[in-house]
């Protein structure tokens, strides 16, 4: 499942720089995935005893008086990023976000870091980390503002490696690097325990996540209907738009919004539900909320797009023929009768324990080749 590295117990320390997506600040209650994943990244290799600074929006959490960690803004609080129609706004939003990288790449190279986590979507990092050891983690399918700078370079430059978190995700990327590993995201599945049997809603779904149209939200509400399902929504407003115009009218006395909850309650919503409906239309790199759902016990219905099957796998859940109203319920309507135990088997494949240490053991090979290179 994980790409393997050979371990080394006995290396020092490292001092790490991760760059964040700016989008948001990264706190809880988190924007989305790629939030989440950044503050665990951050938080566990800190309590393994690694130096580590976070080069992020500001308002983004600090780690504790006595953590390893800290945080370095580099993008103010209040400056939102929008999905702009016109080109003149986009193009000044990025100059804005790519200078916001720049000065954090400027802080690395006069930090004396010893390796970089690139844990963003900007183009910047692929450009002007040449020489500092970088791990990149690719969340996304391939970005054209990534893949355009790629394109120009053939050889990837030294001292990098990249990582995808899904072999769905990663045949999309190797048309630009042929040499992408795969380290999967995990949880802490303690966080995610199971709800008991008691407390479990006969007739009852849940969804969490962003709430914009690739993820289906509509599509999930459609579905649960058809079956007669109480649905509990969770989860930020992403597109405003989307909301008001197909979300919002389609609340009722069985379909209820419960708000952008923090993960106490979320793990309330879900280990609480009968099953957990998944409906992203596009191709989901990976899909942190149908893990997390899969750890409290609660199967899965899912739409066939992108690596939901590889993560569901034969146990997690069902995933549906087609991506549309009838498929997934006829989906949700299979996976409502999974033993629960079985779920949890195929969740405790994604921990974050095993996710981290696949992530220091490929740091210290970035920064063991360094050190030889100098000594060369």
């Amino acid at each position: 499942m994980y790409e393997r590295f050979e371990t080394r117990p006995s290396m020092d320390p490292l001092r790490i720089a991760v760059l964040a997506h700016l989008h948001h600040p990264i706190r809880p209650p988190f924007a989305g995935g790629m939030e989440a994943h950044t503050s665990h990244v951050v938080a566990d290799l800190c309590a393994r005893g690694h130096e580590v600074t976070l080069f992020a929006k500001a308002g983004s959490a600090h780690f504790g008086r006595n953590s390893r960690g800290r945080v370095q803004a580099v993008l103010p609080a209040d400056y939102q990023v929008r999905g702009y129609p016109d080109e003149d706004h986009r193009d000044e939003q990025h100059r804005r976000l790519d200078g916001a990288m720049s000065s954090a790449i400027s802080a690395v190279r006069a930090g004396a870091f010893d390796v970089v986590i690139n844990n963003s979507l900007s183009p910047i990092p692929h450009e002007q980390l040449d020489g500092i050891p970088t791990l990149h983690l690719l969340h996304t399918p391939p970005l054209p503002r990534i893949t355009a700078v790629l394109a120009t370079r053939p050889e990837r430059p030294h001292g990098h490696r990249y990582a995808t978190v899904s072999h769905s995700n990663a045949r999309a990327w190797r048309a630009w690097i042929p040499d992408l590993a795969v380290i999967p995201n995990g949880i802490d599945l303690r966080r995610w325990e199971p709800g008991r049997k008691d407390r479990i809603v006969p007739g009852t779904a849940a969804w969490t996540g962003r709430i914009t149209p690739e993820k289906g939200t509509h599509l999930a509400i459609a579905a649960a209907r058809a079956n007669g399902l109480r649905l509990r929504l969770a989860g930020p407003i992403q597109d405003p738009e989307y909301y008001e115009s197909l979300i919002r009218p389609s609340l009722d006395d069985k379909v209820r919004y419960m708000g952008h909850l923090g993960q106490d309650q979320l793990r309330e919503v879900i280990a609480s539900a009968q099953v957990f409906i998944s409906s992203p239309l596009w191709e989901e790199p990976f899909g942190l909320t149908t893990l997390e759902a899969m750890a409290c016990g609660t199967p899965v219905a899912a739409t066939p797009n992108g690596a939901m099957a590889e993560l569901i796998g034969a146990s997690g859940g069902v995933v549906a023929c087609t991506a549309d109203e009838a498929g997934l319920a006829n989906a949700i309507r299979e996976a409502v009768g999974l033993r629960r135990t079985d779920v949890l088997q195929r969740a405790a494949q994604f921990s974050r324990d095993q996710m981290i240490r696949s992530y220091e053991e490929a740091l210290y090979d970035l920064h063991a080749a360094q050190s030889l290179g100098r000594v060369q």
